[in-house]
């Protein structure tokens, strides 16, 4: 059967993917911020995996105010690369796996989740900005990718405690799944910023490392954070943090942290990276 072997946790900053396109890594201002990821992409070729479900969400970019799924998921056998004003990142097309998509898709629903399903998708900096900081600048991404977008940036949102339980139903889906798969989930977003506003800037570091600590231990915890404390605590951009709880509904009750990264500032964000591996019985 296929197994959830990882969850990898990361913010998705788009400074960062220009940074990494315009070769512009080693500068002095970015380098330590990707020093804290090289740690991270000896990992991902040390324990490579056949899929990786990437939970992230679209910034207007693909969707937009008329059509914004609550949870989608893609089943297409690839992805073009989403132009987001100033021309598509030049980065490979994402590699579709439509058989586990198409299981993953009729088994969700079944589970009462109402997916969107995507037979064609074009992804943002939101999916592909995660890709480069774990697997650098290769020719053809060296996983095959379901992108699983959720809505964070229109009201109504889905509850942290309905993001863990799909989390948990996605495990279940990937384990009936008949096929020697390893996966793993990715959770995008965050950690604290706000992009506009009086508070345009914020950050919240304390915040964000107690929000990784709770995400490691106390799962069942986070998943009732209202939406209001992502937006005063860590600013109206924060509440994408509740994609991460997606990832460690998927991973099981107790989990084992292999690495862990903060860097402030990136851009306007306060980065933050988890590696988790399922803990066994």
């Amino acid at each position: 059967m296929a197994k959830i072997v990882a969850g990898i946790a990361t913010s998705h900053v788009p400074a960062v993917g220009h940074a990494v396109d315009s070769g512009k890594t080693q500068d002095a201002y970015w380098k330590p911020m990707f020093d804290g990821y090289e740690f991270s992409k000896q990992w991902a070729k040390d324990n490579p995996a056949d899929v990786a479900i990437i939970v992230y969400n679209d910034h207007a970019s693909y969707f937009g105010m008329e059509i914004m799924p609550t949870f989608a998921i893609g089943i297409a056998d690839s992805y073009a690369i989403c132009d987001e004003g100033y021309g598509p990142r030049p980065v490979p097309v994402v590699e579709g796996a439509p058989e586990l998509a198409t299981h993953l898709a009729a088994s969700l629903i079944t589970d009462d989740f109402d997916m969107t399903v995507l037979n064609v998708l074009e992804v943002d900096h939101g999916l592909t900005v995660p890709m480069s900081l774990m697997y650098g600048t290769p020719d053809k991404w060296p996983t095959k990718v379901i992108p699983l977008p959720v809505n964070v940036v229109m009201n109504p949102q889905p509850s942290g405690e309905r993001c863990l339980a799909l989390g948990k139903a996605i495990r279940r889906a990937v384990e009936q799944f008949d096929g020697d798969l390893k996966v793993e989930v990715w959770g995008t977003g965050g950690m604290s910023h706000q992009i506009q506003g009086a508070r345009a800037g914020l950050i919240n570091l304390p915040w964000d490392i107690q929000f990784m600590d709770d995400l490691i231990n106390q799962p069942e915890v986070l998943q009732y954070k209202p939406h209001l404390e992502y937006m005063i605590e860590a600013g109206s951009e924060g509440v994408e943090l509740i994609m991460w709880l997606i990832m460690r509904g998927a991973l099981g009750d107790k989990v084992n942290e292999v690495y862990r990264f903060n860097h402030v500032p990136a851009s306007n964000t306060s980065v933050g990276h988890l590696i988790l591996t399922p803990k066994e019985d």
